[in-house]
């Protein structure tokens, strides 16, 4: 069992992925390249409906590849694509150049460009279902460990016009049994929780049975499959903004006290419960993608290679590493553009606040932000349904 208390009081750097305040990020790191101009990836970030024979490429216009990883997923299930890095350093290619049908894959790249400074770049892309059909894009993956605050989400590449015969054409069961229920966020996205955060030890199962189930009129389910995943250990995390603490328990036990820097007042970040939905060892964060923007249109910030990257929203909210800020920010002021902000180091270390988190953290895991001046999170930006009172869970099932 860890040290029940580990307080980290006086340490060096701090700030948010949505990074401090005070000067921006290329004035703190000496305006390095966009991380877009020096990892190209293809297909494009964001793209929809790639084909199978287009083709996938991470290259580098100068410098050279340190790393590349690149998974697909499917039908809940991660894969990663084996490929190599090419002797000069400036191509990574898949061994196998076709793309999967009705998949999502994601590109995770790290290079050194001309002048030996580093860049993280982070893309993802879907490929092509055909017109007649639907799938669903399932949260969490197959065979996964996560915490106990995981939610079940399903989110269809189509709008689905009969909700209820999907509703009814999935099935969420779990060991020991515990009463689940639906909820539906708009015609595209359908989620599943208990009442109560998972048991440590539960295991989870959802069945899709979507295969020519109607969706939308002449729009038929694609996918037959079924897949599990089991919750791991209770760990909630509490960042208090007022006190600029993040208090972590496992199993109800205090294993530390964590100075931090939350949101300040012009950019506060949302009070509630969020739950982490990725991980990231390294990552690029540019304001301009999350309206952060200068008059000239550029981010207010864009740090290439913020490390122990936790997302907690799908509006840009993460809690991760700091290296850029000053030493004296952490526990004591709240300076980010919404984010909460560990003390870290440039490539990140275990021995930080941050990389110690990060080290015990599960996808899944929750993490309440208390005593914020601003609004709590939306129960549909990124897995925030615990925002969402039981009853009122409930009633957004489409099957009356």
């Amino acid at each position: 069992m860890l040290a029940a208390v580990l307080t980290w009081a006086g340490l060096l750097a701090g700030a948010a992925g949505c990074t401090s305040g005070g000067a921006d990020g290329d004035e703190m790191l000496g305006k390095p390249p966009a991380p877009e101009d020096v990892i190209r990836v293809l297909p494009d970030d964001g793209s929809k409906g790639a084909r199978p024979d287009d083709r996938l490429l991470v290259r580098v216009l100068s410098g050279r590849l340190e790393s590349v990883k690149v998974v697909k997923s499917q039908d809940a299930q991660d894969t990663e694509v084996s490929g190599r890095i090419s002797e000069d350093g400036l191509r990574w290619e898949p061994d196998d150049p076709g793309l999967a049908l009705a998949a999502r894959y994601t590109v995770d790249a790290v290079a050194l460009d001309g002048h030996g400074r580093r860049s993280a770049r982070h893309t993802t892309f879907t490929t092509y279902v055909p017109d007649e059909r639907f799938i669903g894009y399932v949260t969490p993956e197959h065979r996964s460990t996560v915490g106990t605050g995981m939610i079940v989400s399903l989110e269809f590449n189509r709008e689905i016009q009969d909700r209820a015969a999907v509703e009814r054409a999935v099935q969420v069961t779990a060991e020991p049994a515990v009463d689940i229920r639906p909820h539906w966020f708009g015609t595209s996205r359908l989620d599943f929780r208990p009442q109560h955060p998972w048991k440590p030890g539960t295991r989870v199962t959802v069945a899709l049975r979507l295969r020519d189930v109607e969706g939308s009129p002449g729009v038929y389910g694609l996918q037959h499959k079924t897949f599990s995943f089991t919750v791991g250990r209770h760990q909630v995390s509490v960042v208090d903004a007022a006190k600029h603490t993040m208090e972590v328990r496992r199993d109800g036990e205090l294993l530390a006290t964590v100075p931090v820097t939350a949101g300040a007042p012009k950019n506060t970040t949302y009070n509630g419960k969020m739950v982490v939905t990725e991980m990231l060892e390294l990552t690029r964060m540019n304001g301009a993608t999350v309206g952060f923007k200068k008059a000239n249109g550029k981010g207010e910030y864009d740090i290439p290679d913020v490390p122990h990257a936790m997302r907690l929203t799908d509006s840009g909210t993460f809690l991760h590493g700091n290296y850029w800020a000053d030493a004296d920010i952490f526990g004591r002021t709240n300076v980010s553009h919404g984010c909460v902000g560990l003390r870290d180091v440039k490539g990140g270390s275990s021995e930080t606040p941050a990389g110690w988190f990060f080290d015990r953290s599960l996808v899944g895991d929750v993490v309440e932000v208390v005593h914020s001046k601003d609004k709590k999170v939306a129960p549909d930006n990124g897995l925030g349904g615990w925002n969402m009172g039981w009853k009122e869970w409930k009633t957004g099932s489409a099957v009356k």
